[in-house]
């Protein structure tokens, strides 16, 4: 197995004890040079997204791929959640280690008033 199939084989163990547990999800896919972060719900439809592609993000950290970004990102989808009336989501970290990037964008979202 490649790094990439462990990951993925990691992400669907992760997502099927989500989906017993019927809660709405926080999924994070994490480029080299972006973050990407949605809030799912259980019909498998995106009620609010953020990622270092939006304008408001991009133009705050110029890259895309570091741990200021990710920060923003997670400040930012922990902000619209919220405003949306979502506060208890699963963390679906996509089979990448909760290190880095995948952690700062999380303790932004907690910060932001998001609770898993």
């Amino acid at each position: 197995m490649n790094k990439n199939s462990s990951r993925l084989r990691r992400s669907r163990k992760t997502r099927i004890k989500i989906a017993d547990k019927k809660i709405v999800r926080l999924l994070v896919f994490r480029s080299n040079s972006n973050m990407y972060a949605q809030v799912i719900d259980q019909n498998a439809k995106v009620v609010v997204s953020a990622s270092t592609l939006e304008a408001n993000i991009k133009k705050d950290t110029g890259n895309g791929g570091n741990i200021k970004a990710a920060t923003l990102v997670g400040k930012v989808v922990g902000e619209k959640a919220t405003a949306a009336g979502f506060t208890k989501v699963a963390f679906d970290r996509s089979g990448y280690n909760y290190h880095g990037r995948v952690k700062a964008l999380a303790d932004a979202a907690r910060a932001a008033g998001l609770s898993f």
